[in-house]
């Protein structure tokens, strides 16, 4: 019965001695996974922000650029040009005669009408001789008489035989010869007369004094026995201006006669004074480049001062329509002037384009472009053709299409 019972427990003690295996394979195995568990959870996350720094990298190196739509520039260009106000009529007054100033009769400022007295100059040595001139007409005249008389009786004389037909010729000579010099005294004494009318000066025109160069006593130098002479007065129309501008070149062939221009000046902040174009030079000058223009301003009431400085605004017609583009979408290379643009697959085209007038903030492109392209503004320096690109969302406000040109 013992030797049973010991059997029977051995037997009943066999499963106990492989559980302890059976549960070491069960930890080995949980820890294995939880192991890979740990490895996975640690480096997927690494590859994942690998991968996304990598997208973004990718995203970062495409840049991103504002674009425009050429405008079309307008019909008409309004020019600023630099100009100096002068009278319709500018005259200095000399004096003729030399002498002594005796009187004058108008200051700067005066308003003169023309053949209003000015000044008169004492010559003394005009009036003696134009005295001497007058008397010496008086015995030429007398002469003269005499010899008709003589004349006239040879004649008579001649047809009796009384007196030779050369004593009458003889006669008749001198009659002739003292009718000349009458005629040369009396031109003298019409030459002194002038003279003497020259002792007063007079207004040649309407207008206005500006300067008097004299005073009562002063010694007068016409400068005709050489001497140095000296304006006396200096007199200008300032009813009607005169405004000459230099046109560049390039506006030469749009400048014509008949065209309207403003002047505006800096002592008169938001006033315009409307002039016309009335002629122009018809050549360029070699020297500036430019073609020189006749603006004339009707100024009745006197506002505008000659001699002022202004600025003449010229509406000028334009022969082609052109496009503009901000001046920071220009590319400087060695290749010559570019701008870059966008295609439909949103990639960089660089194109050469050829300008005309630059407008400060913006340029005339006359060649290179259609008006139908996406203009990039502030391209990159590294900007190269098929380089991918990427559209800003946010335009800025000078990215507005379709806009008139701007005045220049």
């Amino acid at each position: 019965m013992k030797v049973e019972h010991g059997i029977t427990g051995s037997r009943s003690e066999k499963p106990s001695f492989s559980n302890p295996s059976r549960h070491h394979w069960w930890i080995i195995l949980f820890a294995l996974v939880t192991v890979i568990g740990v490895v996975i959870s640690g480096i997927l996350p690494r590859i994942q922000a690998r991968a996304t720094l990598r997208k973004e990298t990718a995203d970062l190196a495409v840049p991103t650029v504002s674009v425009i739509r050429p405008k079309q520039s307008a019909p008409v260009e309004e020019v600023v040009l630099p100009a100096n106000v002068q009278a319709f009529a500018d005259a200095p007054i000399y004096a003729r005669s030399n002498g002594y100033l005796k009187r004058w009769y108008a200051d700067i400022g005066a308003h003169v009408k023309t053949g209003r007295l000015l000044a008169e100059i004492e010559t003394p040595e005009i009036d003696q001789q134009l005295r001497q001139a007058r008397a010496d007409l008086a015995t030429a005249e007398a002469n003269l008489n005499l010899s008709r008389i003589t004349a006239e009786r040879y004649a008579d004389l001649l047809k009796t035989d009384s007196v030779s037909k050369q004593e009458a010729d003889n006669a008749a000579g001198d009659y002739a010869a003292k009718q000349a010099v009458v005629q040369s005294a009396r031109a003298n004494v019409g030459r002194l007369e002038q003279m003497q009318s020259f002792e007063r000066i007079y207004a040649p025109f309407d207008g206005v004094i500006t300067a008097r160069n004299t005073d009562i006593g002063a010694l007068i130098d016409s400068g005709s026995s050489g001497g140095q002479r000296r304006e006396l007065f200096h007199i200008l129309q300032p009813s009607k201006l005169r405004v000459y501008v230099n046109v560049p070149e390039a506006y030469s062939q749009a400048a014509k006669p008949g065209l309207t221009a403003d002047l505006t000046l800096s002592e008169f902040p938001g006033r315009r004074f409307q002039g016309k174009l009335v002629r122009t030079a018809n050549a360029i000058d070699q020297a500036t480049r430019t073609l020189l223009v006749e603006i004339l301003v009707d100024n009745p009431t006197g506002t505008l001062l000659t001699g002022a400085y202004a600025e003449v605004h010229l509406r000028l017609p334009t022969a082609v329509s052109s496009l503009l583009v901000p001046a920071n979408s220009l590319i400087f290379r060695s290749e010559g002037l570019q701008v870059a643009t966008v295609s439909d697959r949103q990639r960089a085209e660089l194109k050469r384009i050829t300008v005309g007038h630059d407008f400060g903030s913006e340029v005339e492109v006359v060649a290179g472009l259609t008006g139908n392209e996406a203009v990039i503004v502030n391209p990159p320096d590294s900007l190269i053709s098929g380089q991918t690109v990427r559209i800003s969302q946010n335009p800025g406000p000078e990215e507005q299409p379709n806009q008139k040109g701007p005045q220049k």
